[in-house]
């Protein structure tokens, strides 16, 4: 079962997997009572102003025995190497402010444990995950360059919101796209 509140993004999913239905839905408000034996998430609880309401409608969701499994991100820890060009660490600044004056947690990835202990939940195992790429790996360009298509999609957002002018975003686009292809390493 694939949930979203998006009818667009829900329209765009591939739908041949057995067994499988996405339905349109809120994970504030989950339509089930212990019904699963795994619920999981990823990359969402970062996006949300209130994780832990979310968190436990999930907790909810799972079978006794069951297991939760969240994947999230700390958006205070990323590294890059070189440093990313002025405007687009302009821009990546602007952003964590954006999200945290809109109540999301940038360094969420470093609460679960507390917050899956809030909720109820036992025997909680957390593991590190970086995410590393390296120039030379196959899919370099694409996940290196995450952060323009933030500009170039969340961006607007942004800018409708007044944390960044449009020729900061549009700077910060460009001059990335330029560093992935030509300074960027990891």
């Amino acid at each position: 079962m694939g949930i979203d509140q998006s009818a667009d993004l829900l329209a765009t999913a591939p739908t041949d997997a057995p067994r499988m239905a996405l339905v349109r839905g809120d994970g504030y408000c989950l339509p089930f009572e212990a019904a699963f034996d795994v619920v999981t998430a990823a990359r969402v609880l970062q996006w949300l102003d209130l994780p832990g309401d979310v968190l436990n409608e999930m907790t909810g969701a799972t079978k006794p025995g069951g297991h939760v499994v969240v994947l999230d991100y700390n958006h205070e820890r990323i590294a890059w190497d070189p440093a990313p060009p002025p405007s687009m660490a302009r821009f990546y600044q602007a952003f964590l402010d954006w999200r945290a004056a809109a109540g999301m947690d940038n360094a969420i990835a470093d609460r679960l444990a507390d917050m899956f202990g809030r909720v109820g939940l036992v025997d909680v195992t957390t593991t590190v995950e970086d995410e590393v790429t390296v120039r030379g790996d196959a899919d370099f360009a694409t996940r290196a360059g995450l952060w323009g298509y933030v500009a170039a999609s969340r961006g607007h957002q942004m800018v409708t919101d007044g944390a960044v002018t449009e020729a900061e975003r549009a700077a910060a686009e460009a001059d990335h796209a330029a560093w992935v292809d030509d300074g960027c390493q990891r």
